[in-house]
């Protein structure tokens, strides 16, 4: 199990259903750990009910069916699946169009989906706050400067009971990042990667939970992106500019080899 967990790690977002699922063929005993711990890339179903998209996750499926955080109903149709309690739908509904907000104002586009539920012990609940993002010019992407492209954000919130007017939330952040270009310029290349995070924190709940919760979600995705840009596009780019350095800068980096 370890060895599996491991090799998904260094696997890029783009071939993580291809290789879970040849994990799933290999260790079928442990398919419920490796379906729980490993994330893929987000899927999208349409709620035809309130003509709105909303994304699929573990954390809205009950069987082979998928709840809408719109219309709180299934797709396909379930009699008996699991359902949010009154107070926790009514959060629910309000935290899904403050996050709409938090989409467009981030990321000028894409989908977004909130799904609340109770803990097994009946103290706290967990949020799960989803984006999907597809930056290809043939999609959500305003500036056409991906061929290919996606990004995929998963916030798992773990909210304790409230005691003396504090509470106690872990959060859990999962960052896929994928992209391809093809231009005359530059060729093809592709870029994917993810990463993975967690904030511990008690904080006084009289501004409410949904403050608390989005107030850690800007600050540890903006973590995020920054390390994405180091790590990713940084080290990319030290690399490229070393492998080929821009014309500009040959005469100052090879020295004349005429001179003894």
């Amino acid at each position: 199990m370890e060895a599996a967990m491991g090799l998904m790690r260094r696997m890029p977002p783009k071939h993580t259903e291809t290789a879970l699922s040849a994990l799933l063929s290999l260790l079928p005993d442990h398919s419920s750990d490796l379906l729980s711990q490993i994330d893929q890339p987000l899927q999208v179903l349409c709620d035809v009910d309130n003509a709105k998209e909303f994304i699929l996750c573990e954390y809205n499926r009950d069987a082979d069916s998928y709840r809408s955080p719109w219309s709180n109903k299934y797709h396909p149709p379930l009699e008996e699946g699991m359902h949010p309690s009154p107070d926790l739908r009514k959060l629910e509904i309000e935290a899904n169009e403050i996050f709409t907000v938090y989409r467009d104002q981030y990321y000028e586009g894409g989908i977004s989906s909130v799904y609340l539920w109770e803990e097994d012990d009946n103290e706290g609940f967990v949020a799960c706050f989803l984006i999907k993002k597809d930056g290809s010019k043939y999609a959500h992407g305003k500036r056409g400067y991906l061929h290919e492209g996606g990004w995929d954000a998963i916030h798992v919130i773990q909210v304790g009971p409230e005691v003396q007017g504090m509470a106690h939330y872990c959060l859990t952040s999962t960052i896929m990042l994928s992209l391809t270009t093809n231009g005359d310029t530059s060729g093809t290349f592709n870029l994917s990667g993810s990463i993975r995070r967690q904030m511990k924190t008690d904080l006084c709940v009289e501004d409410g939970h949904l403050c608390n919760m989005g107030k850690m979600i800007e600050e540890l995705e903006g973590k995020l992106r920054n390390q994405l840009d180091q790590v990713y596009f940084g080290k990319t780019k030290e690399m490229v500019c070393t492998l080929r350095p821009p014309s500009e800068l040959l005469p100052m980096a090879l020295p004349d080899a005429r001179k003894p």
